[in-house]
């Protein structure tokens, strides 16, 4: 911060208010810095300017401060409202940010009539109407538990557009997954109860639904319908061993277990979710967090969580610390999803056990992160005395195409903490000869930094030509950019790339060197990034285009095909015989659009 910055913000300290509110932190040419809340605001803004201050993320955003805005409020309450709000908007980057912030996955039963299907997917409601259970902190863990209502209630898991296309009972039906409603082998009536008895199974009524089942396996027996005696026998002894998995099944409600630690630099917020009193797993957070209180840090990571990334919060969140504002933070989550919320830190028996689990979770997790942050900086701090100045944040490009279709380029960030994800950016590169890589990266370099600030080192895959396409682009921009080109070594083998530099100096670190395996590092992610985005670009435009140049294939045979396999994925991993399986394709056919497709 130079003097003339200090001095216009020693006057806004010296004349604000010390009512609640918001405060905004703004950089040298007005952006958006940080967000922040506060229940007075002089005292809190004045404490980022004092010299004892020694958390690095906190010294880094002071460095960049040029102006401060305030916006004051009626309550604490409200104060955390808008602060949220203003984080979703504008997603400053010195704000506490999830670096995997990807919504949960939860399981729905559609509002399909007569015939609903169950399902996964990201994001509570984002996507369907209909009845949602969950979360589910991996996408493993809904897996698991649809395959088991498959075989407990066999109602439909298949997509609208395939159901509604089914002549003949498809292979679900045949391994007693699915009642094939598709075909009405079953009744609505009969449907409706399979349904019913899921959304029972998940809401954790399992002991009437056994009950149900033993009535009715007598009932059969009485009627002497053994066979479907057996039926209820054998979905009663699948009841029973989902039960005697689930570990914690000891009462109902639902909770969020939240337990935080801090090692090392290293801050970890374990999560576990019990649903219908069912542990359903968990998953751990490492927030860049700003301050040294691990209640206020806990505090700020609800708030960020539970607003910015979460779809619902239950109404017990169960603590492993105090918070500072805990009536404040649940007035404003009650508010937020109209119900009650209960944050809850001294607890007993099972609430205990599952407080404990989520203490044992998150010792792990940061141990683990431990090794890997060390591992990190280490490699970090190697860069640095190999470049000669100090690096904190690398972004690297890479180019992938097939024969220079579907081109894309991609920008990778990383910086002492890691991968930043939600930083990555992908480009899709137009007018351009195809296979011209030089112009891609042009082009990419172009549209990047137009924009953007530039990061510490910017690498270049690629070696000297490059680096000396991309010092053009720079020139062109009026910016100076610190680069390193990286080529690749005899036989591509890792481990003996060469590093360029700006001013013709070229080096080969040894193969152990650490500097060299941040390098590696971050040009493999680039290239995953790229090939990753480039595939899917790809074969969406085949899967709209390719199949429409196949000569005598017309519009229904088309049709068929991708039902018959579930869409282009299916077909282009069909062999020739599997083709010849499709209903009126005939072998001439089955073989035409196997060469067009492979060749």
């Amino acid at each position: 911060m130079n003097e003339n910055a200090r001095e216009h913000i020693e006057k806004i300290l010296a004349n604000m208010t010390t009512l609640p509110g918001v405060y905004r932190m703004l950089g040298k040419e007005g952006e958006l810095l940080y967000v922040g809340k506060a229940k007075n605001l002089k005292n809190r803004v004045s404490s980022y300017f004092v010299k004892t201050i020694e958390h690095p993320k906190t010294q880094a955003l002071v460095a960049r401060i040029y102006d401060i805005e305030t916006l004051v409020v009626r309550s604490e309450t409200e104060a955390l409202l808008l602060e949220q709000n203003l984080i979703k908007l504008h997603r400053p980057p010195y704000n506490i940010m999830l670096r995997d912030d990807k919504s949960y996955v939860y399981i729905f039963i559609s509002a399909d009539k007569p015939y609903p299907r169950i399902a996964s997917g990201r994001g509570k409601g984002k996507h369907q109407v209909g009845k949602f259970f969950g979360p589910y902190p991996s996408a493993y863990n809904a897996r698991d538990t649809l395959v088991v209502l498959q075989k407990l209630f066999n109602v439909r898991q298949c997509e609208n557009s395939y159901f509604s296309q089914r002549k003949r009972p498809c292979l679900q039906y045949q391994i007693k997954r699915c009642s094939a409603p598709c075909v009405g082998l079953i009744t609505p009536e009969a449907y409706q109860e399979d349904v019913k008895n899921s959304i029972r199974f998940l809401q954790g009524d399992t002991k009437e639904l056994n009950q149900e089942l033993i009535t009715k396996m007598e009932a059969a027996a009485e009627a002497l319908e053994f066979e479907k005696a057996v039926f209820y026998r054998d979905r009663m002894a699948l009841l029973r061993d989902v039960q005697s998995q689930q570990a914690i099944y000891k009462l109902k409600g639902e909770a969020d277990i939240l337990a935080i630690a801090y090692e090392a630099g290293v801050t970890c917020v374990q999560i576990m979710h019990v649903r219908n009193g069912k542990m359903l797993g968990g998953k751990s957070y490492f927030p860049d967090m700003l301050g040294d209180d691990l209640g206020q840090m806990l505090s700020d990571f609800i708030a960020n969580f539970y607003f910015q990334v979460a779809d619902e919060v239950p109404e017990e969140l169960i603590i492993n610390t105090t918070l500072p504002d805990q009536k404040d933070l649940e007035k404003a989550l009650a508010q937020q999803f109209e119900k009650k919320i209960q944050i809850k830190h001294n607890v007993r028996e099972t609430r205990a056990e599952w407080l404990e689990l989520a203490q044992m979770n998150v010792q792990h997790a940061i141990k683990g992160k431990l090794a890997n942050h060390f591992e990190l900086n280490e490699r970090f701090h190697q860069l640095e005395e190999v470049v000669g100045r100090p690096i904190d944040s690398i972004e690297c490009f890479d180019i992938s195409h097939t024969m220079g279709e579907a081109t894309i380029a991609s920008c990778v960030v990383f910086d002492s903490g890691g991968a930043r994800k939600r930083d990555y950016r992908q480009f899709s590169i137009t007018d351009i000869t195809e296979g011209d890589d030089y112009a891609a990266m042009r082009q990419a370099l172009t549209r990047r930094y137009k924009k953007h600030l530039l990061p510490d080192l910017l690498l270049i895959d690629g070696g000297k030509g490059q680096l000396h396409m991309a010092m053009e682009v720079m020139q062109e921009l009026g910016l100076d950019a610190f680069m390193v080109g990286v080529s690749k070594g005899e036989g591509r083998k890792p481990g003996l790339e060469t590093l360029h530099f700006t001013d013709g100096e070229k080096i080969q670190l040894p193969e152990d060197h650490k500097a060299l395996h941040l390098i590696q590092q971050v040009r493999d992610e680039a290239h995953r990034f790229a090939i990753t985005k480039h595939r899917a670009k790809r074969d969406k435009k085949r899967g709209s285009s390719i199949l429409e140049v196949i000569p005598g294939l017309g519009p229904k045979r088309r049709r068929d095909l991708l039902t018959h396999f579930g869409g282009i994925q299916g077909v282009l991993k069909a062999s020739e015989k599997d083709l010849t399986l499709v209903p009126g394709l005939g072998e001439v056919m089955a073989k035409t659009i196997y060469k067009v497709l492979h060749g």
